[in-house]
């Protein structure tokens, strides 16, 4: 039997990067699950729970949640920052609330980031992905420190054929974006993503991978300014590049 996964695009995929939820749909459906997009989800709340609106948080919590109660599948989020959210944001949110609060534990048990989810949960490393040319990884703050992802993309990179692999200096420096963080402190923000493009460079490669797109954009955004010819990429853009 065909396994059913629900997705949840984030707000930066489904508005800004719609190309990188269709190659989520397209590497979970080829890897043999089934993936249902619940229509009527929104905001995880984390952009107001980060800037200190809890209350406006919690209603956006609220509505979430009663959407993925709806199916008991597993959630997938491409993004770190969003799972991150939902895994400890949403107990925050809710720990004065006890009924509230065993809703929002329930969710996050099932909720997995997209790399998390094909390596961990359906024990895949290798989609016979294939890309010619050389990539490196950026590990976003959210996955790495708040989620704990680091190993799954890398064995998912390191499967890729042809693909040349390259270490990025000072790999767990954040790029500066941090959401909210890279309006209220945009000078502090522009000096962190310098620093990153400039470990990019040196890194050798001609493709940044990340797994989050609030990294994704940030990055791609100082290397337009600065006129570099580098492409920064979604993970599930170059697996499904790759697979087709």
């Amino acid at each position: 039997m065909t396994q059913t996964v629900q997705l949840f695009v984030t707000c930066l995929i489904d508005t800004l990067q719609p190309q990188i939820g269709e190659a989520v749909v397209r590497v979970l459906e080829r890897a043999g699950v089934h993936v249902a997009f619940p229509q009527e989800q929104t905001c995880c709340g984390q952009p107001a729970f980060n800037a200190g609106m809890r209350d406006d948080a919690r209603k956006m919590a609220r509505h979430t949640i009663k959407i993925f109660e709806k199916a008991p599948d597993p959630i997938i989020i491409p993004s770190g920052s969003c799972a991150a959210m939902i895994r400890h944001g949403y107990s925050e949110l809710f720990t004065d609330d006890p009924k509230w609060l065993a809703r929002a534990q329930a969710m996050a048990e099932r909720t997995f980031e997209f790399t998390e989810f094909l390596v961990d949960e359906l024990g895949i490393t290798d989609l016979g992905a294939q890309f010619s040319g050389s990539i490196t990884y950026h590990p976003s703050c959210h996955l790495l420190r708040g989620v704990g992802v680091d190993r799954q993309p890398r064995a998912l990179l390191t499967n890729i054929r042809d693909a040349e692999f390259h270490e990025l200096p000072n790999t767990e420096e954040c790029c500066g974006f941090g959401g909210v963080f890279s309006v209220e402190h945009p000078e502090i923000s522009a000096e962190m993503l310098y620093r990153k493009i400039n470990n990019i460079e040196n890194s050798g490669a001609d493709t940044v991978v990340t797994c989050d797109t609030g990294c994704l954009m940030h990055i791609n955004g100082g290397l337009h300014r600065q006129g570099k010819n580098l492409s920064v990429k979604h993970i599930a853009e170059i697996l499904d590049q790759a697979q087709r």
